[in-house]
């Protein structure tokens, strides 16, 4: 058994959660303001308009939104994901807008294959969204990741902020998440009013029920409910603090373009340039 086949037995186990099941899901509610918005977040935290004649690698592609969105930018786009759902997702984007379009490959591979990551050679743009802290090895994954960078390209990552003792907690929550599916109904309800309970009665109160809700697919074009299920399961489950991405970045020849922080849960965002 490949450790891609081995993936689907990690979920089963409750070593893993299903991505790919979640961005399957994820796909029935994707429109066109979705993929605008993730063009936008694209060209905003990449200072550019266009991709054109540059080369985009996708780590982790997930539902293959943001290989979609450099696409449409005219990016050549390679997607891979060690999920043979999110794989799916990302064919199925491909499909949908363009078929036969030989600027952009999907495969099935994973960022802490030595042997694969090996193979990809050099990229203008190395992108992986919330995905490297899911691995396993966040810093092998981080190694792998910076490594695929040309010189003079950009890397953009976005990792989970280290919160001390909260991450730790949240860590005993996904982890209960994935090994008893029982509590997932519990989990998926204490999420919902942790992180939304006070801005639905403040907004129910001012008589615009679920307003930002319904505006969360102005964040890179994501749907509430999927992140929501996403941030409850995702594991394995690994954080950052911005300062040690910058000095891990830093130390291997690149420099600061971007950085986005959370004050609390979420991902810090970051772009690095990889001195020429």
């Amino acid at each position: 058994m490949t450790q891609y086949q081995g993936s689907e037995k990690q979920v089963a186990s409750g070593d893993r959660f299903a991505f790919g099941a979640n961005w399957s899901r994820f796909l029935k509610t994707l429109n066109d303001d979705r993929i605008l918005q993730a063009e936008t977040s694209l060209k905003e935290m990449l200072e550019t308009q266009d991709l054109t004649g540059r080369s985009f690698l996708d780590i982790g592609s997930g539902s293959g939104l943001s290989s979609l969105a450099a696409r449409r930018l005219g990016a050549r786009v390679h997607s891979f994901d060690y999920d043979p759902q999110s794989v799916a997702c990302t064919k199925e984007l491909k499909r949908r807008y363009f078929p036969d379009d030989e600027l952009w490959r999907i495969e099935l591979g994973s960022i802490l294959d030595d042997r694969y990551v090996s193979s990809l050679g050099k990229w203008d743009i190395v992108y992986s969204w919330g995905v490297l802290h899911h691995t396993g090895d966040l810093w092998k994954a981080m190694e792998h990741a910076v490594s695929l960078v040309d010189k003079g390209g950009s890397v953009f990552i976005a990792i989970y902020n280290d919160q001390g003792y909260l991450s730790s907690r949240w860590a005993r929550l996904k982890y209960l998440y994935n090994k008893k599916p029982w509590t997932r109904p519990i989990l998926l309800a204490y999420g919902l009013v942790h992180f939304w309970g006070r801005t639905f009665l403040k907004e129910f109160i001012a008589l615009r029920p679920f307003e930002t809700w319904k505006a969360h697919y102005k964040n890179r074009g994501m749907s509430a409910w999927h992140d929501l299920v996403d941030w409850m399961g995702g594991w394995p489950y690994e954080v950052a603090t911005p300062d040690a991405v910058f000095h891990f970045c830093r130390d291997r020849g690149f420099t600061l373009r971007r950085l986005v922080t959370r004050q609390g849960i979420g991902n810090n965002e970051f772009v690095f340039v990889r001195n020429a």
